[in-house]
């Protein structure tokens, strides 16, 4: 006997009026917006400036290459620089074959200098840590000797040091500036807002379709959307100009904040909509409070390491939380095993989805397009992780602050167009239908008198009918004309 489900009565959505015409503009404009996205990143400029130094080159008589001091002068920078690292390579000599994995202690103190050549220091103290270095067959891997979040001075002056490397035959050094290109922190303020004007009209858009419906009218998509249009206001960060302006970590810690919210606000709409498209009665304890736990846990995960780490390097430019911090493994597995948790999940609400309402038209065409969309997102998304990492990503020897940081414009570009066109599209679907007012109390049950129809004209409607589903409310149709006249 077929499985009953509790269909509940919703807005008719745009989605179940589109033709098949109609139906494939609407992906072909999804991707035209998001391949155009791409190719003015390709075009964009380069994110990276860096500029190198070897040590054997800084003018400094009788001064070991292995253990230092050394005395380096940074380059001009500016507030379009965004954030600055200092970065160091080691060239060690080693027998063929050789592995190299040593403790050292790496001192630094760090000065800056502003536009009146007055040199400060950073802080009375002078910054101690101990770093691992590790060289394999292809040479040794590239240490951070420090990071700033915001870039307060015009130039920096830095005084280094190195104990325990001595019995090593250090044969150069060189130091690497690296901040943010000006071109592309430009490109990135610009794009910015395009993306905030054009989100703030789309929401607006959205919510006016809406004005005429109670809430507990709208359908599960139409009620997450209200949800995620203005967060991803707050992904697009509207205080994003802060950061050039004021002397301070907390725009870069609200726009993580923002960025995590938004992304795990998406994770937590994929559970409720697989879940809840199969039920209309959705209990607070049972459906949603289990799924927030879940997304809550990576959410307080990834919140926890950005703040943290922004809010230690304010006072210790040299802190590095993967060295410094002995949580960060358990947190890391913490993050990973939620993660995978997740996406079980996830993958058991859609599989069970399908299953049950494969057969249904309405609730097919539902699960097919939003399954299709949320499929290219993921997919554009860890193939780009993939290729800028590959398996590095579950790894801890490799630079993971400057690679969590956009490589070129095309990485920014795909990221943010992705994920605006990808609500946009979705906005424009589940927005009321033009009948919708006369249809307010459209059924989501497709078993009522259609076996005369084809699936394909119950799904996308036929080119002599405006709309087939205007026929399943006839009596609200005609309550709604006789009001219409009577107001006349």
């Amino acid at each position: 006997m077929a499985k009953m489900f509790s269909m509940e009565a919703s807005v008719q959505m745009r989605l179940y009026t589109l033709t098949k015409r109609e139906f494939v503009l609407v992906f072909v404009a999804f991707f035209a917006a998001f391949g155009i996205s791409v190719l003015v990143g390709i075009a964009g400029p380069s994110v990276q400036f860096m500029e190198s130094t070897n040590a054997t080159k800084l003018g400094e008589q009788n001064v070991n290459i292995a253990t230092g001091p050394f005395s380096l002068r940074s380059p001009a920078f500016s507030r379009f620089n965004q954030q600055l690292w200092l970065t160091a390579l080691f060239y060690i000599k080693k027998g063929t074959g050789e592995n190299i994995e040593k403790n050292f202690i790496l001192s630094v103190e760090l000065q800056g200098q502003n536009e009146d050549s007055i040199v400060e220091p950073l802080s009375t103290d002078t910054f101690n840590h101990t770093r691992t270095l590790r060289c394999r067959h292809e040479g040794c891997e590239e240490l951070i000797i420090f990071h700033l979040g915001t870039i307060e001075y015009t130039s920096y002056i830095v005084n280094i040091r190195l104990f325990g490397l001595k019995e090593f035959n250090v044969q150069e050094i060189t130091f690497n500036w690296r901040s943010f290109n000006p071109s592309f922190t430009q490109v990135e303020i610009w794009f910015r807002f395009v993306f905030l004007v054009m989100t703030f009209i789309v929401t607006c858009m959205f919510a006016h379709s809406l004005r005429k419906f109670t809430m507990r009218d709208w359908s599960i998509e139409q009620k997450w959307m209200s949800v995620l249009l203005p967060l991803i206001l707050l992904y697009n960060d509207p205080i994003f100009a802060l950061t050039f302006l004021v002397n301070s970590v907390v725009p870069l810690m609200l726009d993580s904040v923002f960025q995590a919210s938004f992304l795990c606000t998406l994770l937590l709409f994929w559970l409720c909509v697989y879940h809840g498209i199969r039920q209309s009665k959705r209990k607070w304890s049972t459906f949603y409070l289990p799924k927030i736990i879940l997304v809550g846990l990576l959410w307080a995960s990834a919140i926890s390491l950005a703040c943290w780490q922004q809010y230690q390097e304010k006072h210790d430019p040299t802190y590095d939380y993967r060295v410094d911090s002995g949580n960060y493994l358990a947190m890391k597995i913490f993050f990973f095993f939620f993660g995978g948790v997740y996406l079980l999940y996830l993958l058991f609400l859609v599989i069970r989805a399908f299953t049950e309402l494969r057969t249904l038209p309405y609730m097919n065409l539902r699960l097919r397009f939003m399954t299709m969309l949320m499929l290219f997102v993921v997919a554009i998304s860890f193939s780009i992780v993939l290729l800028r990492f590959g398996i590095r990503v579950l790894q801890d020897n490799y630079i993971s602050q400057l690679s969590t940081y956009y490589k070129n414009s095309a990485e920014f570009l795909t990221f943010y167009g992705l994920l605006n066109f990808y609500l946009y599209t979705m906005a424009y679907v589940y927005s009321p239908s033009a009948n919708a007012h006369k249809d307010s109390y459209f059924k989501e049950n497709p078993n009522f008198a259609m076996l005369n129809d084809s699936e394909d004209e119950i799904i996308y409607g036929s080119d002599s009918d405006d709309n087939v589903h205007t026929s399943l409310t006839g009596s609200h149709r005609y309550h709604d004309d006789t009001d219409d006249e009577t107001f006349k």
